[in-house]
C-alpha cells in the first residue's frame, strides 16, 4: 500500500476522488428505494419506465460514478504519470451529478423531452471530459502498460455507449433511425456492460488483486489475450448486429467473452495461489468471488440466444440478466473494492505525513468490518430473494428482496460515512 501512496500523481487529491464515492453511495441507496417502490414492475415486460430508471441509476449513478472516481486515483498509478487535468475531473463530476438525476427522472416519469435530452447531453459531456483526462494521462505516461490500455479502451466504449443512449432518447420523440429505439437497446446495453464495465473491471482488477494480495504472480501476455478476446467479441457482436436478421451466429461473441472470463478467473486463481499474504480479509474475498460471478450474465445470454429461434424469449430471463449484472457482479466488485480503496484514500489524506512521526492506524481499520459483513449478508440475501421473485412473479417476494437491498444500501452508506468522516486523533 505504501508504494501506491508514493506513486500516485501528486496533483490527484482526495477532493477530486471522494465526491464520486459519496455520490455513488447515495445513488446505490436511491436505486434500492426505487426498486422497492417499483417491485411490481418486475412481474411484466423488461421495458418499463420504473425499470429503466432503476437500471440507469445503477449503471450511471452507482457503477460509473464510483469507477470514474477511483480511476482518477488509480490511473496515474497505472500510467506512472500525473493526472492530466484536475479541472476536467471536477467538471466531469458536476456534469454527471446533474445529468444522472435528470435522466433518471425522465425515465421514471417517461417524459423523454427536455429532461432526458438535457440529462443525457450532460452525461455525454461528463464522459467526454473523463475520456480526455484518461487519454491525456496515458499519453504522457507509460503507454505500454496493459492495465492503462484497458482503462483507455474502456473509456472509449463508455463514450460510444453514452452517444448511442442519447441517440435512442432523441429517436423516441424525433425518429431518425431505421427502426424504433427498442430495437437498438441490446446495442446500447452490451457496449456499456462489456465495453465499459467488464473491460475496466478486468483491467483495474488485474492490477489491484495481486497488489492487495501481495502476490508474486504476473502474466501480461495472458492479460493481453483477455483484452483482445473481449474487444474482439464486442466488435463481432457489433458486426453481427447490423447483419440481416435470421443469421444464427449470436452465440459466437458470447462464447469468445466467456473464454476471456475463464482466463481471467485463472489469472485471479494464480494470484491467489502465489500470494505472500496468506490471510485474506473479507473484502478481498468478496472481490475474488465477484470474478466468478462474471460468468453469470453471459451464461444467461447463452440461454436467451438458445431460445431465440423459438420466436419467444421469456421476459424473466432478460430481467434476471439485467438484475444479475448490476445488482450482482457489478455491486459485488464495488462492495469489495470500496473498502479496500476508500479507506486508503482517506488514510493518505490524514496520516501520510505522520507515518514517520508515530503510529498511525492501518487503512483497513478506518472501515467497520462487522458492518461490512452484515452489509454483504443483506445484499446477498436480498439479491437471491429478488431473483426468486422475478422467477415466480410474486410481488411480496420481490418486495422482501428489495427491502433487504435497501437495508444493505443503508449499511453501506453508513460505513462509507464512517470512513469519510474519520478524524485523526489529536497529537
Amino acid at each position: 500500500m505504501s508504494g501506491m501512496s508514493h506513486t500516485v500523481g501528486s496533483n490527484t487529491t482526495h477532493r477530486v476522488v471522494l465526491p464520486f464515492y459519496f455520490y455513488a453511495a447515495l445513488a446505490f441507496l436511491a436505486a434500492t428505494v426505487l426498486l422497492l417502490q417499483s417491485s411490481s414492475a418486475f412481474t411484466g415486460h423488461f421495458f418499463q419506465p420504473a425499470i429503466l430508471a432503476v437500471t440507469h441509476t445503477m449503471a450511471l449513478g452507482w457503477g460509473t460514478m464510483i469507477i470514474m472516481g477511483a480511476s482518477h486515483q488509480l490511473l496515474p498509478v497505472l500510467a506512472e504519470n500525473r493526472l492530466f487535468s484536475v479541472a476536467l475531473a471536477y467538471v466531469s463530476f458536476v456534469l454527471a451529478a446533474i445529468g444522472i438525476p435528470l435522466l433518471v427522472y425522465a425515465f421514471y416519469t417517461f417524459q423523454l423531452g427536455w429532461p432526458a435530452r438535457w440529462g443525457g447531453s450532460a452525461i455525454v459531456l461528463a464522459i467526454i471530459c473523463f475520456v480526455i483526462n484518461v487519454w491525456g494521462t496515458l499519453t504522457g505516461g507509460n503507454r505500454d502498460n496493459v492495465h492503462a490500455v484497458y482503462a483507455v479502451t474502456a473509456s472509449v466504449w463508455l463514450l460510444l455507449a453514452a452517444f448511442t443512449g442519447l441517440a435512442l432518447v432523441y429517436n423516441f420523440t424525433s425518429p431518425f433511425l431505421p427502426q424504433g429505439s427498442l430495437a437498438y437497446l441490446p446495442l446500447h446495453a452490451h457496449i456499456g456492460i462489456a465495453g465499459w464495465f467488464l473491460l475496466l473491471v478486468i483491467g483495474v482488477g488485474s492490477r489491484l488483486i495481486p497488489m492487495f494480495l501481495i502476490s508474486k504472480y504476473t502474466n501480461e501476455r495472458l492479460l493481453w489475450v483477455i483484452y483482445f478476446l473481449i474487444n474482439g467479441g464486442l466488435l463481432t457482436f457489433l458486426f453481427l448486429f447490423f447483419l440481416p436478421p435470421g443469421l444464427s451466429f449470436a452465440w459466437m461473441p458470447i462464447m469468445v467473452v466467456i473464454i476471456a472470463l475463464i482466463l481471467f478467473g485463472y489469472y485471479c486463481y494464480c494470484c491467489y495461489r502465489e500470494r505472500i499474504r496468506r490471510q485474506v480479509d473479507s473484502r478481498m474475498k468478496i472481490s475474488l468471488a465477484s470474478a466468478g460471478m462474471l460468468l453469470i450474465p453471459p451464461g444467461l445470454l447463452i440461454i436467451v440466444v438458445a431460445v431465440l429461434p423459438a420466436g419467444h424469449v421469456d421476459s424473466r430471463l432478460l430481467l434476471v440478466y439485467g438484475f444479475a449484472t448490476f445488482f450482482g457482479w457489478v455491486t459485488a466488485i464495488i462492495l469489495g473494492m470500496t473498502f479496500k480503496t476508500l479507506p486508503f484514500i482517506v488514510w493518505n489524506k490524514l496520516y501520510h505525513a505522520q507515518t514517520s512521526a508515530g503510529r498511525s492506524p492501518n487503512p483497513g481499520e478506518l472501515a467497520d468490518n462487522n458492518l461490512f459483513g452484515v452489509t454483504v449478508a443483506a445484499w446477498l440475501a436480498g439479491s437471491l430473494v429478488f431473483i426468486a421473485g422475478i422467477c415466480c412473479r410474486r410481488v411480496p417476494v420481490l418486495r422482501g428482496g428489495a427491502a433487504l437491498l435497501v437495508a444493505a444500501a443503508i449499511l453501506y452508506n453508513w460505513n462509507v460515512w464512517k470512513v469519510l468522516t474519520h478524524k485523526s486523533p489529536a497529537k
